[in-house]
C-alpha cells in the first residue's frame, strides 16, 4: 500500500486547524504521513496540533514565510509517493484519499486527481454550493483560463509530477529545491498546476465528489482583490517564456475570466461599485466569454449590478433564492454524475 503524505501549512488557523487535522487522521486510507508546517504561527495553532497523539504526526517549523514556502518544506520533508495538501481551515471527508489513490491505480497517465469542493461557512455550516469545474479532457487552457483544480485542498499528486516541475531557488540565503514559486505570495496554486501541464505529460483529471470542504471565511476572502489582479500578470508574465504559443493566444480570455472570478469576489464582499467594475472590465477584455459561458457570466453581472442598484435586504432575498436553486441543481448533477463513474 503505497504512502500518502498530506502537508498542512499552518498560520493564524488556531479556530480551525483542531478539525483540519482530525479530518486527515479519520481517512479510510490508513498509509499515511501528516507533516504540518507551522510558518511561525503567532496565535495557538500549533499548541493545538501538539495536542494529537498520533504517530502519523509530524510538525516541522519554519520562519514566515508564507503559503508556498511553507509547502515546499512538506515536500522536501515527505515520504510518500503520493502528496496532498490541505490549507489549515478546509476538512476532507473520510473517503477523500482512499478515492484518489484508487483514481491513481485505475488511471496511470493521471498525475493530478482532483476532487469537486463543497463551500462552508466558519460555522462548519454547509453553504449547499459546489464548486462544479470540468473533470476530464482537461487542456492547458482550460487550466490557465479555468483553473479546475478550484483550490488548494482539492488535489492529490504522484510524487513524479512535483519532481517534474522542482527547481533550484536561493529565496532565504540557501539554496533549496522548489517546487512552488515562494516568490508568489498570491497565485502560487496556479502558477504551480500551469507548470505541471506544460512541463509534463501528466494529465489532469476530476472527481464528481465533493470531497473537500472548503471554508469562505472572511479573513480568507481578501478585500485586496487589485493585488490579486497583479499578481496574476506576474504569474502570466513568468510563465511566458515556458510556452509563448499557449499563453499569446489564451491571454486575453483568462484574464477576462479572472477579472470575472474577481468581480464575484467583491459580490462576496458586499462591494458593489467594485463588483460592477470588475464585471465590466472582463466583458472589455473578451466579450466572448458571453457565448462560452453564458449562464455564469450573467449570473455574476447580475448579482454585481442587483447589489450595487438595489437595497441591501431585498438584495440579500433574492442571493438567497438564487443560491438554493443553484446548489439543488449542483447537487443533482453530483449525484448523476457519481452514478455514472
Amino acid at each position: 500500500m503505497k504512502k500518502v503524505s498530506v502537508i498542512v501549512p499552518v498560520y493564524k488557523v488556531e479556530k480551525y486547524i483542531k478539525a483540519t487535522v482530525q479530518s486527515v487522521l479519520d481517512q479510510t486510507y490508513p498509509n499515511l504521513e501528516l507533516i504540518i508546517v507551522d510558518d511561525e504561527s503567532p496565535d495557538r495553532s500549533v499548541e493545538i496540533c501538539q495536542q494529537f497523539n498520533d504517530p502519523r504526526i509530524k510538525i516541522i517549523h519554519q520562519k514566515n514565510r508564507g503559503l508556498a514556502a511553507a509547502r515546499n518544506a512538506g515536500i522536501r520533508y515527505a515520504q510518500g509517493e503520493y502528496l496532498g495538501f490541505l490549507d489549515g481551515d478546509d476538512i476532507w471527508l473520510p473517503e477523500k484519499l482512499e478515492k484518489h489513490v484508487e483514481h491513481f491505480e485505475n488511471s496511470p497517465t493521471v498525475g493530478i486527481s482532483f476532487s469537486r469542493s463543497a463551500f462552508i461557512d466558519e460555522e462548519d455550516k454547509p453553504l449547499r454550493i459546489y464548486q462544479m469545474p470540468k473533470l476530464k479532457k482537461i487542456t492547458k487552457a482550460d487550466v490557465f483560463c479555468r483553473n479546475p483544480i478550484g483550490n488548494g485542498s482539492a488535489a492529490v499528486f504522484r510524487r513524479e509530477v512535483l519532481e517534474a516541475i522542482s527547481f533550484k531557488d536561493n529565496v532565504y540565503g540557501v539554496e533549496e529545491d522548489c517546487y512552488f514559486d515562494d516568490r508568489f505570495r498570491m497565485s502560487q496554486d496556479i502558477e504551480c498546476w500551469m507548470r505541471m501541464v506544460i512541463q509534463t505529460p501528466w494529465q489532469i483529471e476530476g472527481l464528481p465528489e465533493a470531497l473537500t470542504l472548503y471554508r469562505v471565511n472572511s479573513g480568507g476572502l481578501s478585500a485586496d482583490l487589485l493585488p490579486k489582479l497583479a499578481s496574476w500578470e506576474s504569474m502570466v508574465e513568468k510563465l511566458r517564456p515556458y510556452d509563448p504559443e499557449l499563453i499569446s493566444q489564451w491571454e486575453n480570455p483568462a484574464r477576462a475570466y479572472f477579472l470575472r472570478y474577481l468581480a464575484r469576489r467583491a459580490v462576496t464582499l458586499r462591494g458593489g461599485k467594485s463588483a460592477v467594475d470588475l464585471f465590466n472590465q472582463a466583458i472589455a477584455t473578451d466579450w466572448r466569454i458571453l457565448l462560452k459561458e453564458p449562464r455564469r457570466t450573467l449570473l455574476t453581472g447580475g448579482a454585481a449590478y442587483l447589489l450595487w442598484l438595489l437595497p441591501q435586504s431585498l438584495y440579500q432575498q433574492i442571493e438567497t433564492f438564487a443560491l438554493n436553486v443553484t446548489g439543488n441543481n449542483q447537487k443533482r448533477q453530483i449525484l448523476q454524475e457519481q452514478g455514472e463513474h
